[in-house]
């Protein structure tokens, strides 16, 4: 590999599954990152995702009122230096260990597929490696790089078959002038994100304020799209701008609180 703490570009026209190939049978450790988000690896497994695009670990659990946000930022601020954050949730008996890892890979796969599969095409997968960085949430549960590849082939389909229009994953949801007059009522995570549909909140903007996964509320928004319950817009039109994304993964502690805090 290469000496720690570098970061090098990966060669060219490789995509990022197959960078992700090469780091698990080379068993690295590190981060392959672009501005879209990081996958931490450690020897060849993915043990942490983390994009712009998704509600992170910390928002899942706050947001549901599962943890407090005082037991969420101790834990990052005690446990982050030394990359235990997670366990001391455990050994503090705020969460179990079973719900940690549950949480953790719910979040690990959302962040992961729009990490791979970016909503802005002009934007790169991650193409650069920085050897022996580690997260600071600590490992939980290492994932194997092929059934993630395949846990992200599986989701591309199942919006597919959906509604095969991308145009609405990053555009303003916005409700038709027949949501919610007549015909059967949509499924409750459904009606969530149509409750939550202003006609400006984008279904990752949708995601954040509601605390779920991102993955999830694209799909809802997919289907309400085909139940003709909300819009989709003309293949050409501009998507709506997104709101600063939150700090890059190589930005210090510091940043991560600020920005878990200003999200309460």
């Amino acid at each position: 590999m290469k000496a720690p703490g570098l970061s090098r570009p990966e060669a060219p026209g490789a995509t990022a599954g197959d960078l992700l190939d090469r780091l698990a049978a080379e068993r690295a450790t590190g981060a392959l990152h672009s501005c879209v988000g990081a996958l931490y690896l450690a020897d060849g497994a993915v043990v942490h995702a983390e994009s712009p695009s998704v509600p992170d670990l910390g928002r899942r659990l706050t947001a549901g009122g599962r943890l407090s946000p005082q037991a969420w930022e101790e834990a990052v601020a005690e446990g982050g230096p030394g990359y235990r954050a997670g366990s001391l949730l455990v050994e503090r008996g705020r969460l179990s260990r079973g719900e940690l890892e549950l949480c953790h890979l719910s979040a690990l796969f959302d962040a992961a597929y729009f990490v791979l599969t970016p909503l802005d095409p002009a934007q790169r997968a991650p193409d650069r490696f920085l050897g022996e960085a580690r997260h600071w949430l600590g490992p939980i549960r290492p994932v194997a790089v092929a059934l993630l590849r395949r846990e992200v082939a599986r989701r591309r389909r199942l919006l597919e078959r959906a509604w095969p229009r991308p145009e609405v994953d990053a555009a303003p949801v916005v409700p038709t002038a027949g949501a919610g007059h007549g015909g059967p009522a949509p499924a409750s995570g459904r009606q969530a994100v149509l409750a939550a549909a202003d006609g400006v909140r984008t279904p990752v903007q949708i995601a954040r304020a509601l605390g779920r996964p991102a993955f999830a509320t694209l799909l809802d928004v997919r289907r309400l799209a085909a139940a003709g319950l909300v819009r989709t817009p003309c293949a050409d039109a501009p998507p709506a701008p997104e709101p600063p994304p939150p700090a890059a993964p190589e930005l210090s502690l510091l940043y991560r609180i600020r920005d878990a805090l200003e999200a309460l």
